[in-house]
């Protein structure tokens, strides 16, 4: 069961390993950017070139969807990314139960987005963790935990494609030991529990006042969506790229705005931004964007 990109080295190792994957369960096809497009998730584009057999329910509490799934006889069932959580039944379908890839140092993250969150807070170090499913969010015992450090350049695109690989392998290597009966569950501590909520619109809405470290971060935990930005003149202003900079001033008051630097200052000292888009532009370098549009210096960028 998994559904975007995160998911597909997961399936990809368990086609791969010895074990068969009789079927797979994905969310329904969506309308996709400015076109709405209707387009499959990767998951089900990547079993329909393996002829694995789909599902796709709208809801998981019928009797029609339980009936289908009951009909694969599956041993086990593994979920990396699906974004359902199961109900009772299905849970208890199968013999082995079910395994979760969930992309944080569980119970820390548990929840949707526990890359960018992570990025976003400022945290030096992230991992995998392989879980017993159980019918609350990320709430049941650990088997596996992979430890890594968050690089400073790290956004959510570049770690959420190495913690993808780390989970598939993490996820192969906890069903290994769950067929040698190696495993020993660890029940999690919910005391230390935090959460990690799907990221919304407005998360990406810069808030100058804060200091430029926690707005370098944000920047780089809500790639790739939705973006950070600010507004330039009324139009919204995407930021890709910043780094932490000397300077003070109002919050979002452009310090220094020459050919090769925009800088602006922030609640506790100021960034310069390396990468940017304006409303109806493309996504620019600094130099090429400021060679085609002045940015006066003395202007605020607002929230």
């Amino acid at each position: 069961m998994g559904t975007p990109g995160f998911a597909v080295p997961s399936l990809n190792a368990l086609i791969e390993s010895e074990d068969e994957v009789v079927g797979v369960v994905t969310k329904t096809d969506k309308p996709q950017g400015r076109g709405q497009r209707i387009e499959s998730p990767p998951i089900k584009i990547l079993s329909q070139q393996y002829g694995i057999p789909i599902l796709q329910p709208e809801k998981l509490k019928t009797e029609e969807f339980f009936n289908e799934l009951k009909s694969f006889n599956p041993d086990l069932i593994c979920v990396t990314a699906y974004g359902k959580i199961l109900p009772k039944n299905i849970l208890e379908l199968p013999p082995r139960g079910g395994i979760n890839v969930h992309a944080s140092l569980l119970p820390k993250y548990r929840g949707a987005a526990p890359i960018n969150w992570a990025i976003i807070n400022g945290e030096k170090n992230t991992g995998i963790t392989t879980m017993l499913m159980d019918e609350g969010m990320d709430t049941g015992d650990i088997l596996l935990q992979h430890e890594i450090p968050i690089d400073e350049e790290d956004t959510g695109e570049t770690l959420s494609e190495r913690l993808s690989h780390i989970g598939a392998e993490l996820l192969i290597q906890t069903i290994k030991l769950l067929k040698e009966n190696k495993l020993s569950p660890i029940p999690q501590d919910h005391s230390k529990a935090t959460y990690a909520s799907m990221l919304k619109k407005e998360d990406g809405l810069i808030d100058w006042s804060k200091s430029a470290q926690e707005i370098r971060n944000s920047i780089r935990g809500t790639l790739p969506w939705p973006g950070a930005y600010t507004f330039l003149e009324g139009k919204n202003l995407k930021i890709y790229r910043a780094i932490v900079s000397l300077g003070q001033g109002k919050p979002g008051l452009v310090i220094i705005s020459t050919r090769g630097t925009l800088r602006v200052a922030t609640g506790a000292g100021a960034i310069d931004i390396h990468e940017l888009q304006i409303e109806g532009g493309k996504r620019l370098p600094i130099e090429a964007f400021l060679s085609g549009r002045k940015i006066k210096e003395g202007i605020i960028l607002s929230s």
